[in-house]
């Protein structure tokens, strides 16, 4: 699995940072980065998706890797 940031969508509420800080960071602005290359390991996949979920624009996006 691999998340990325939709950088057009993200206002900057920090829930995915503050629910997945491990995959998830914050810029200078305050909005969402992720950290290293987005890929998610295993026992991380559950916090990927609850930041998913928690994101009010929907700028979380969780892909499966082929």
């Amino acid at each position: 699995m691999k998340v990325e940031i939709d950088t057009g969508k993200c206002q900057g509420h920090g829930r995915c940072y503050d629910l997945a800080p491990g995959l998830f960071g914050e810029d200078d602005e305050g909005y969402g980065t992720v950290l290293g290359d987005g890929v998610v390991a295993e026992d991380k996949e559950p916090d990927a998706r609850l930041a998913a979920a928690n994101c009010p624009e929907r700028a979380v996006i969780v892909q499966k890797e082929a």
